[in-house]
């Protein structure tokens, strides 16, 4: 703060508060007997008493401005100090008008923030929820499409195999083994000590069945339903003069002797191998395989299934598929032979 300018002589007199000395006035005449000093001096002559008032005057003069400056600046020191404490008071108990102003100032801006965080946060919970319903709607219809679409798998896949074992089945009632599409060549080998005298074959009439082995490998798997279906119906008609009863009618067929009741024979797999005729069989084991032509064949187990069996024959190298049925309807007969 700027320092006081100091006053004036007469005014710094006046402003302290000390008498302000004046010169006597002069009297013509003599003292009355007042009894003051300056009555007394005013009875000198003229020209000391002028030269001694004026050297007493600026004294006291220069006394009095230094005493009015020491304490005009004491009185500013103790005011700033005493506003000084007075506003740490107010700040202290939270009164001072500049603070108020300052605080309200901050709260506006607390509150601002306060308000620009919630919308923030309003609007990314939005956000994320509405991300998170369309990965669910997205989700579930992956789900519903992946499951469909295998179930159309699985019904394609099984429909193929339901058309695979019926075509299967079908060829095995007219032909007796589904796998044998190749004429069998049979071949007149010498005949070792242990082996089984050979059954001479016997002049007979082919049946209806050596018709159908003809006519096996000419078959066509890609043909439509209703074009298999023909055929099979036209190849029943050839059987039909054999049958005494009515051709729409399989439970009058008359039972051959190897399909008869007496001669069923016991076949089950049971571990991998094969129980037929009260002997077990196994893998790579070497048998005859007669058939119901009394043709006989030297073969080699080349696996065991679950219902069939795989053999491969010695002659050609060639494999054949025979089911438990055919062994049980005795269609296919299975001896043992010697692996030498």
């Amino acid at each position: 703060m700027a320092a006081a300018r100091p006053l004036s002589p007469p005014a710094a007199r006046a402003g302290s508060g000390v008498p302000q000395s004046s010169q006597p006035p002069s009297h013509p005449g003599p003292a009355r007997g007042t009894g003051k000093p300056w009555m007394v001096a005013a009875q000198l002559p003229m020209a000391a008493r002028g030269s001694d008032t004026e050297d007493a005057s600026e004294t006291d003069l220069a006394k009095h401005d230094e005493e009015d400056y020491v304490e005009m600046k004491e009185q500013m020191y103790q005011d700033k100090l005493a506003s000084l404490k007075r506003q740490l008071q107010q700040l202290q108990e939270g009164t001072l008008q500049e603070y108020q102003k300052r605080m309200k100032k901050l709260d506006q801006q607390y509150k601002e923030r306060i308000r620009n965080a919630e919308l923030f946060l309003q609007l990314e919970t939005e956000q994320v929820e509405r991300n998170y319903i369309k990965e669910k709607k997205a989700a579930v219809k992956e789900f519903e499409d992946k499951k469909v679409e295998l179930k159309e798998n699985l019904i394609a896949e099984l429909e193929e195999k339901k058309k695979m074992i019926e075509n299967e089945k079908l060829t095995m009632e007219l032909t007796g083994d589904s796998m044998e599409v190749k004429p069998i060549m049979t071949r007149k080998l010498r005949r070792r000590p242990n082996d089984p005298v050979p059954i001479p074959d016997k002049r007979r009439k082919p049946a209806p069945e050596h018709i159908s082995l003809t006519l096996t490998p000419q078959l066509n798997y890609l043909l439509t339903d209703e074009q298999i279906m023909e055929d099979l119906r036209t190849l029943n008609k050839l059987k039909s003069p054999k049958r005494p009863a009515s051709p729409s009618s399989p439970e009058h067929l008359p039972a051959t002797p190897a399909e008869s009741p007496a001669q069923r024979f016991e076949a089950r797999i049971e571990d991998g191998k094969l129980y037929y005729d009260k002997r077990w069989y196994h893998k790579s084991q070497a048998i005859y395989l007669e058939s119901k032509d009394n043709q006989k064949l030297s073969c080699v187990i080349s696996s065991v299934g679950a219902n069939e069996i795989w053999v491969r024959k010695t002659s050609d190298s060639t494999k054949m598929r025979i089911y438990l049925g055919q062994l049980q309807r005795g269609l296919f007969v299975i001896r043992r032979r010697s692996a030498a």
